[in-house]
């Protein structure tokens, strides 16, 4: 619960402080004086943007501190989750700078508003008048029946399973939209695949064909050159090895007169090894050689192969055109392994679907039974509120497809008179219907939540009399199990409170004060007959109270 609230340097709030009850807090004050500042302030502490905070002095921050006490309320994994110290008694504040910033801190350690906002949301609801239109909206409605059902588990699981089928069906989208676009190109893609791989390409090929070919083109002349070198090297008397073999004889017989005739004579021995190795290849290249009109046919159709297919694809020569033939291979493949995908996907939706559709069903049919319970309570609270004649039924379709909360619509249909047809609440209720029926539904719902802290803004906006006094008995009965804080406008709601605390404007700016008993008396007098005290308001005001 809420033990204290201070704000300093909001709108119209230079410094404020209160100390809250844990039971019932009511505020009062007149219109204008500031009470909906102070909810604003409230707001930002609970983790609320900061649409265009209006700082009082814009030179200062805006500081709004909270001391929230936690025992028993099971907020540890809360803390143990977000990495932060718990303890009994939580420190809150949120700060916003002049320039429009805004740091939020649970204990000492900065938070993110996401944070904020969660643990605002496990301990205090705000209902303001406003919020009445809040029926207006199917999730809302759909929430307050589930709470009463107790299907926090099954909506949980019902919940993560339709995330899946999400995300499913996002991802079976894609995938279909590109295999969509890729099949346009598949056929195309197919035959450049079946035409590059039939080609056979290979690595360095076309620089041996095009070596080949030059030879083949050339083998007479080629085998005229290599039997010139061969006559030059091996002609009896006149080749340059016989030759060169006399000139090493004599230069050897010479070593015994002549010791530089030996080394002259090592050095031909070289000379005519390397020369006799040279007419080997040449003899061996002779007779390979062979002017083969067919190989060289042969040579010259796979060249024009490759040119071909180069020049087609725009190939800066065969590695590139290998290179393309294994991207189109690859995308192909793709498109293939895409079609598995989808297959797979598919299947795969169609369990998640089916797994959605039998937890819908199961929320549905848990929402059926609670409907009738919850239809009593809520008859019974407005009875109390004078309302004995109303008709409130809970429609519960669930022809609907998949949605996050399941297939169900939920509508609250009312009447106020037996005799007419029910419809939507939100489309038939007066302003004082509508804020008994709220009040009817936050009790229940305050009940089943089990949140230690409510706020209700002027929830009885639009009853007086004796259904104002009924409706402060609701309210009270409210806060023996848990602190209520009250903004009213109803001396009989009013009076209901442990303390209450006024809300009024001086020199412009908006103070809140506490109120001793006395006070009390004189400020549900004014309620009773406005700023002009009168002997009857008091006393009136003293019945009220129980003086």
């Amino acid at each position: 619960m809420l033990r204290r609230l201070s704000v300093e340097n909001y709108a119209l709030i230079d410094r404020l402080e209160m100390e809250l009850d844990p039971h019932l807090n009511i505020i009062t004050g007149e219109t204008g004086a500031g009470k909906s500042i102070l909810l604003g302030a409230l707001g930002l502490l609970l983790g609320n943007k900061n649409d265009g905070a209006t700082l009082k002095d814009a030179t200062r921050n805006c500081v709004i501190d909270g001391l929230f006490d936690l025992a028993g309320r099971g907020m540890e994994s809360f803390f143990d989750t977000n990495d932060l110290d718990y303890a009994d008694l939580c420190a809150v504040r949120r700060i916003i700078t002049p320039a429009g910033k805004s740091r939020a801190f649970i204990g000492d350690i900065p938070v993110q508003l996401a944070q904020l906002r969660e643990f605002g949301s496990r301990l205090l609801d705000i209902h303001s008048q406003h919020r009445n239109f809040i029926l207006s909206s199917e999730e809302f409605r759909t929430s307050a029946l589930d709470t009463f059902a107790g299907n926090a588990a099954l909506l949980g699981r019902y919940e993560k399973q339709y995330a899946e089928l999400t995300n499913l069906r996002r991802e079976l989208t894609v995938l279909r939209n590109e295999a969509g676009n890729s099949r346009k190109d598949e056929e195309w893609l197919r035959y450049q695949v079946e035409e590059l791989t039939d080609a056979d390409l290979r690595e360095g090929e076309q620089a041996e064909l095009e070596a080949e070919l030059a030879v083949l083109e050339h083998a007479e002349e080629i085998g005229e050159a290599l039997a010139g070198l061969r006559n030059a090297l091996d002609a009896e008397e006149v080749g340059v090895l016989s030759r060169l073999k006399t000139v090493e004889t004599s230069l050897l017989h010479l070593r015994g007169t002549y010791p530089q005739g030996a080394e002259a004579a090592a050095r031909i021995r070289s000379v005519i090894e390397e020369l006799k190795d040279l007419g080997a290849s040449a003899a061996a290249d002779s007779e390979r050689l062979d002017a083969d009109p067919e190989r060289l046919r042969k040579v010259g159709e796979r060249l024009n192969t490759i040119y071909t297919l180069e020049q087609k694809h725009r190939a800066e020569g065969l590695p590139e055109l290998i290179a393309l033939r294994d991207r189109y291979a690859a995308r192909l493949a793709s498109i293939v392994r895409g079609d598995e995908r989808i297959a797979a996907l598919e299947k795969r939706l169609s369990e998640a679907s089916g797994q959605a559709e039998a937890l819908a069903a199961q929320l549905h049919d848990a929402r059926r039974k609670a409907a009738p319970a919850f239809e009593k309570r809520i008859l019974a609270t407005l009875s109390r509120l004078g309302m004995a004649d109303t008709v409130f039924r809970v429609g519960l379709d669930d022809s609907g497809p998949l949605a996050r909360t399941g297939r169900d619509s939920v509508s609250f249909l009312f009447t106020a008179n037996r005799n007419t047809a029910p419809q939507p609440v939100e489309r038939i209720a007066s302003g004082g219907e509508l804020s008994r029926v709220m009040l009817a539904l936050k009790a229940l719902l305050a009940e089943r939540m089990q949140l230690p802290t409510i706020l209700f803004d002027e929830i009885d906006t639009g009853v007086s009399g004796r259904i104002a006094d009924a409706m402060g008995e609701i309210i009270c009965s409210l806060a023996a199990a848990m602190q209520v804080v009250d903004i009213t406008h109803l001396p009989q709601v009013a009076s209901k409170g442990d303390t209450h605390f006024v809300v009024y404007k001086r020199d412009g700016e908006t103070r809140i004060a506490r109120l001793t008993p006395e006070e009390r008396v004189t400020e549900i007098a004014k309620m009773l007959s406005g700023s002009e005290l009168t002997p009857a308001a008091l006393e009136q005001a003293r019945i009220l109270l129980g003086r």
